[in-house]
């Protein structure tokens, strides 16, 4: 149902006093959010904000609500009436698991997305909490998650909190949907759906089975009309996963399959009820995504707001330039949530934002970061049939023949921006690909001399091909060729840089002596790494199904450490938390899971310096 597009307000409203001066009467979409309200891109609900509002649908935020409330009070998430479609619920920028805990059960004493950096303004699993008070505040209201913590619950997955096999976050929340990924195209989808019901009636389920990148609840064997065989892709069940930890692997890897391809409807029964996960659809790309980015953000906090928000500061100077990324890697939710293929904005975009920054207040001139989930991987492509590909990875074992990245032009972008009026100093902070990186040394070596900044982040995370391969991560010999070409470009440049290598412990399949042998590597160079990842199983990774399993993907039996002693030794090898972790009354239900770290080391042949602060790019 086509609408016509509202003026876009200096800020989405939070109160209705806010409303009252917009001139509007009621809202037709709230949103709540874990995070404090940042009117930035980098922030979700901001984003899908302003894009409901460029569609015409009116679109307020309550940001950070109080929970424990008494009963009978309705709280923030009441203060500007029910809104007349629906409520759109995420628990933020971070899983609110990872930002409450560390990797050791250690309660976290900071929160980059709340004012003043103070942890507690979120509850634990946000996504259910905040659901139940919509629910409260607005009984028969349909209630849509999102985010990367619903994103990456929709089906059945082991959560490394309560040491427990959950079924799908939408059965737990009692949602009526899960928008999955990059919802512009379905939470859009959602409201032209709940706006045509609304007037013209008609079946929710049917209406949902059309929206992309959905997953809903049906009767076990309910699908919808018109699927042929061919077009479901089922899941095992939950209760079979229970019964055999294995299948959690094939769930896994279908799943991954599921959004890469892009093409069938994946089914998973839970009980007598079933998930049903329509296709993510293509996500905004071209000149839609331009578009997206060429809203009036004004880069800010809310005015409400009287203390700093750490997170505004760290991606004030920041550009992000694309979506996706092609590693695969199985530890790593990105391509999960956003996909493997890379949907980037113009040059002309990019070029436009970076013009409207320099006004930005605040802005010193400096560009911090021009990336996104992988920097060099902006203009990317597949020339080959994606719903036809088997391949868990576009860069491992080795880069796919059909896999296409313009490095050449993006370097060029980087120097397009620096000769803009205003801009002193353009950088990349964004992780690099080391093996797409090597793959054009021309275009890395340019990088390197003039857009790197002192540092140039990398994650080879392990030394042991074993683990490596397990990670689909390219072989180390990659990060010491890497290595030595950041040494020789950056002496050509007469600079002092450093390389910020991000490494992991406690994968599956990684021993205390296979880290002993990455710690000899190091100490051999002179190095003392001090910043290391504990790895943490996140929910619905390949490699949270080899934890849970105890195999490898294949099936074939993996040493894994599951206990905080068996962790611990292995992050102490490198000199990384020196005290045993001890349980703690502030602990969640099992393990808690932390937020990797960086890594610093001095010596021969290279040396590294702890990277500045920032969040990362969204998971």
């Amino acid at each position: 149902m086509s609408r016509t597009p509202i003026k876009q307000p200096d800020f989405l409203p939070m109160t209705r006093s806010e409303m009252d001066r917009l001139g509007w009467k009621e809202l037709d979409i709230l949103l709540v959010t874990g995070d404090a309200y940042v009117d930035h891109p980098s922030f979700g609900a901001p984003l899908l904000g302003r894009w409901l509002v460029s569609r015409g649908y009116r679109t307020g935020l309550v940001a950070q609500p109080r929970w424990n409330l008494e009963a009978g009070d309705p709280g923030e998430v009441a203060a500007m009436g029910r809104p007349r479609l629906f409520a759109g619920v995420t628990a933020g920028s971070l899983d609110s698991m990872l930002a409450h805990y560390t990797a050791f059960r250690k309660k976290r004493s900071d929160d980059a997305y709340t004012p003043g950096g103070q942890a507690g303004s979120r509850p634990n699993r946000a996504a259910i909490a905040y659901a139940n008070l919509v629910r409260r505040a607005f009984p028969g209201i349909p209630v849509a998650l999102g985010g990367i913590e619903a994103s990456l619950r929709r089906v059945s997955h082991y959560d490394f909190w309560s040491q427990s096999l959950r079924r799908s976050i939408l059965f737990d929340a009692k949602a009526t949907v899960v928008l999955y990924g990059m919802a512009e195209h379905s939470i859009l989808a959602l409201a032209e759906a709940l706006d045509r019901l609304s007037g013209e009636g008609g079946d929710l389920a049917d209406a949902l089975a059309r929206i992309p990148g959905a997953v809903h609840a049906r009767k076990a064997g309910d699908l919808p009309e018109g699927l042929s065989p061919q077009a479901v892709l089922e899941l095992p069940s939950h209760e079979a996963m229970l019964a055999d930890p294995g299948l959690l692997l094939k769930a896994s890897l279908l799943s991954e399959r599921h959004v890469h391809q892009n093409r069938q409807v994946a089914v998973q029964v839970s009980g007598d009820r079933m998930a049903v996960l329509t296709p993510p659809g293509q996500g905004l790309d071209g000149a839609a995504l331009d578009a997206l980015y060429a809203l009036p953000f004004s880069k800010e906090p809310h005015p409400s707001y009287r203390q700093p928000i750490p997170a505004a500061d760290m991606i004030r100077g920041s550009l992000n330039i694309h979506r996706g990324c092609a590693g695969g890697c199985s530890f790593c939710t990105l391509a999960l949530h956003q996909g493997r293929a890379i949907r980037s904005r113009s040059r002309a975009s990019v070029l436009a934002e970076a013009v409207r920054l320099v006004d930005v207040q605040g802005f010193t001139g400096s560009i911090s970061d021009v990336g996104g989930p992988s920097a060099n991987m902006w203009g990317a492509r597949c020339t080959g049939d994606m719903e036809a590909c088997l391949r868990a990875s576009c860069l491992t074992p080795k880069i796919c023949r059909h896999f296409k990245a313009d490095q050449g032009g993006f370097v060029d972008l980087l120097a397009e921006i620096a000769r803009l009026p205003g801009v002193r100093h353009v950088r990349v902070a964004s992780g690099w690909r080391m093996d797409l990186g090597l793959a054009d040394k021309e275009a890395l070596a340019r990088m390197i001399r003039d857009f790197t900044g002192g540092q140039a982040k990398v994650a080879p995370e392990h030394t042991d091909a074993r683990v490596l391969r397990l990670m689909r991560k390219p072989p180390f010999a990659v990060f010491e060729e890497f290595v030595a070409l950041f040494q020789r470009e950056s002496g050509r440049a007469g600079k002092e840089q450093y390389v910020v290598p991000y490494l992991m412990s406690a994968f599956p399949g990684c021993t205390v002596e296979s880290m002993r042998q990455m710690a000899a590597w190091f100490a051999g160079r002179g190095w003392k790494p001090n910043q290391i990842q504990c790895f943490i199983p996140l929910p619905g990774t390949a490699a949270a199904a080899m934890f849970f399993a105890g195999t490898d993907l294949e099936g074939n039996p993996l040493p894994v450490a599951t206990s905080d002693a068996e962790r611990l030794c292995q992050h102490a090898v490198l000199g990384a938390e020196p005290k045993r972790p001890h349980a703690r009354k502030d602990s969640p239900e099992r393990k808690p899971a932390g937020r990797p770290a960086g890594v610093r080391g001095r010596g021969k042949d290279a040396t590294a310096r702890p990277a500045a602060g920032r969040p990362r790019k969204r998971q």
